[in-house]
């Protein structure tokens, strides 16, 4: 059932080779095919904007009020390319094996490649769109190092990369709305997919002006929807993140592939209080110059300047001297929870660490560090009332990141012919663990130089297929079962709301199925997510009419996070091993690493909805390693 479509020959010709041998769509053809979007962030912007430049008729789809507002606007410290500028040893292979590495070695080798291997053009296309990287004094684009590397290879904009990608693809994408190759359906909820003969051939979305459902054809669908990293409900995410695109997809026959591989990021404020609905990230860049530490003493009550330098436990350089501070994030964020577990936090509620600046201060000049990192440290004295110039940040770990999605294939394709899955939609590249700096590189990447080539692959056999029929039946019974939905989410008429179940849920995920996990745990996290789930569809309580309703929407999501939630569970269960971000307490080595287990679990775990109250279908896809060998991940 699983068919990757790696192209054969040798690694580094593999993409050259399908790009060679995919079948083409004539100019003038392409007017004639009509592709969806769904999501306005980076990597949906750039396949609405690429697709309409090439002549496609597009719509793009965003529950935003504008494409600005996708939450790649808010990714901070930078943007991976093997541009080699520091003359420091890095080229495509070295940035290949760093991120198959950094994930752990689960992840396709010919996918990460590729990945490696177009990330030079992507620094080219962001600067002719005036994306305003950092430049050298002499006017030569800058690097900095991020976490899991020993070079310099990020490119960033301050501590707004994201932001200023974003801004790229949206004027791309805007000059496209323009000249009407685009049609642009801001604040539109998808809500379902509709298949006919097995393709996939539009969507049902709900206009949130007006509580309308309507219905859209199309001759393929490519959800560019993120991650549903915002299932833990405290997460760097914005609150409209969320999962449902694609696990509506999945309940119409897309894989979902490692669900429980998500990331729990190192440098996150750390909670302060149960009123709060999110966590504030502060980049990963920051671990260049600063240093993290905690006290030797548990439970040490006296203010960070205040502890003598020998006094001071810096953790990560102790346990991982040949990277440091700049260890890959779950190691980061796995040790910041050992010391904080252990009695070792900082702060009000001690659940924290430090970050401190005073040794970069010192050596380069408070000038130097407020031009590299200026906006953050406005941000956190702005957030926290503290000078971080003066005293060390406290951080801690919080969730961010999902590395699995729905199952794609080479072209980036799902198990439903026609729908395409990109960005953090998909779960190809990052494997067990994703590399700080890598999601931007592998939004832009996927949007702006593969789907256009793959999706072309597969609408060549579709030139003469009319324009899809809205009416037809398949159309009908979907939007019925949406507005189905919606008006029995509407007349539960409980007395608990949305965000209480979604608060409820997101601490039992990260408890049970955060940075650790046990067999104990899983099972009786299911047992819970189970329970609430009933107890959802009983006491849920939604507010107001029906048209217009935020309260209806987040109900909706938090329907779709209940069902996700429990099959990241039984992900986590089925996979005994130690791998990444995924971190099963009874595989680990007497030092407290991860412990690997390549005979039996080197494979992509990839399920199948089976229906309502059933347990899922599990399907393997072996991952063959013909260029690399695994070895034990070390970072000592």
């Amino acid at each position: 059932m699983l068919e990757s479509k790696i192209p054969d020959g040798p690694l580094e010709d593999k993409w050259r080779h399908y790009k060679e041998h995919a079948k083409l769509v004539n100019p003038a053809n392409r007017k004639k095919l009509e592709v969806i979007v769904v999501g306005t962030g980076l990597a949906g912007s750039a396949i609405a904007a690429s697709l309409g430049e090439m002549g496609y008729r597009v719509k793009s789809f965003c529950f935003q009020d504008t494409p600005r507002r996708a939450h790649s606007v808010a990714a901070q410290g930078g943007v991976n390319a093997c541009k080699n500028y520091k003359n420091d040893g890095d080229n495509i292979f070295r940035m290949f094996y760093d991120t198959i590495k950094g994930g752990d070695f689960r992840s396709r080798e010919a996918n990460v490649y590729r990945l490696a291997e177009c990330s030079a053009n992507l620094i080219d296309q962001a600067v002719a769109q005036g994306v305003p990287f950092g430049r050298e004094y002499g006017g030569y684009l800058n690097n900095r190092s991020f976490g899991g590397v020993q070079v310099s290879r990020t490119f960033y904009a301050r501590g707004q990369t994201g932001q200023q990608l974003l801004l790229g693809a949206y004027q791309a994408l805007m000059r496209q709305v323009h000249l009407g190759t685009v049609q642009l359906f801001a604040r539109h909820e998808m809500l379902d997919l509709v298949t006919i003969d097995g393709k996939a051939k539009g969507v049902i979305v709900r206009n949130l002006d007006t509580g309308e459902i309507e219905r859209h054809g199309a001759h393929a669908v490519i959800l560019a929807t993120g991650g549903f990293g915002k299932i833990y409900f405290l997460s760097t995410l914005a609150m409209g993140c969320n999962g449902s695109a694609i696990w509506r997809a999945h309940k119409k026959g897309a894989l979902l592939a490692n669900p429980s591989w998500t990331q729990i990021h190192p440098t996150s404020l750390p909670q302060s209080g149960e009123y709060q609905s999110k966590l504030t990230l502060m980049s990963e860049s920051l671990r260049n110059d600063g240093r993290i530490w905690v006290p030797k003493k548990a439970q040490e009550d006296r203010l960070p300047n205040q502890v003598p330098e020998e006094e001071r436990d810096y953790y990560l350089e102790r346990r991982y001297p040949a990277f440091g501070n700049l260890s890959p994030r779950d190691i980061a964020s796995r040790a910041a929870k050992e010391r904080i577990d252990a009695g070792f936090g900082v702060g009000p509620l001690k659940n924290a660490v430090y970050l401190d600046f005073s040794k970069a201060i010192k050596d380069q000049g408070i000038h130097k560090i407020r031009e590299k990192y200026g906006n953050l440290f406005r941000m956190y004295e702005k957030i926290t009332g503290v000078d971080a110039y003066k005293e060390p940040m406290k951080i801690s770990p919080a969730a961010h990141f999902s590395m699995g999605g729905l199952w794609v294939d080479y072209e980036l394709m799902t198990t439903i012919p026609g729908l395409f899955a990109l960005g953090e939609a998909n779960f190809a590249d990052h494997g067990a663990n994703r590399l700080g700096a890598n999601s931007l590189l592998q939004a832009c990447v996927d949007g702006y130089f593969i789907a256009p080539y793959t999706l072309a692959n597969y609408l060549a056999d579709e030139i003469k297929t009319p324009a899809t029929d809205i009416q037809h039946p398949a159309f009908a019974e979907a939007a019925k079962k949406v507005e189905e939905q919606l008006h029995l989410l509407k007349a539960i008429g409980g007395k608990l709301s949305a965000d209480y179940f979604h608060r409820t849920l997101g601490k039992i995920l990260y408890d049970k199925c955060g940075l650790s996990r046990s067999k104990e745990g899983l099972e009786t996290a299911i047992r819970e997510i189970k329970a609430l789930r009933q107890q959802f569809y009983r006491d849920l309580n939604i507010p107001g009419g029906y048209a217009i309703n935020s309260e209806l929407e987040k109900a909706g999501r938090v329907a779709d996070y209940l069902e996700l939630g429990e099959l990241m569970c039984h992900d986590a269960l089925t996979r005994e091993e130690s791998c990444g971000a995924h971190f099963r307490v009874e595989f680990q080595t007497p030092e407290g690493e991860a412990m690997r287990n390549d005979k039996d679990f080197a494979f992509i775990s990839a399920w199948e909805w089976a229906g309502e109250n059933q347990p899922p279908v599990w399907h393997k896809e072996p991952l063959t390693f013909e260029f690399v060998t695994p070895t034990v991940r070390s970072y000592k």
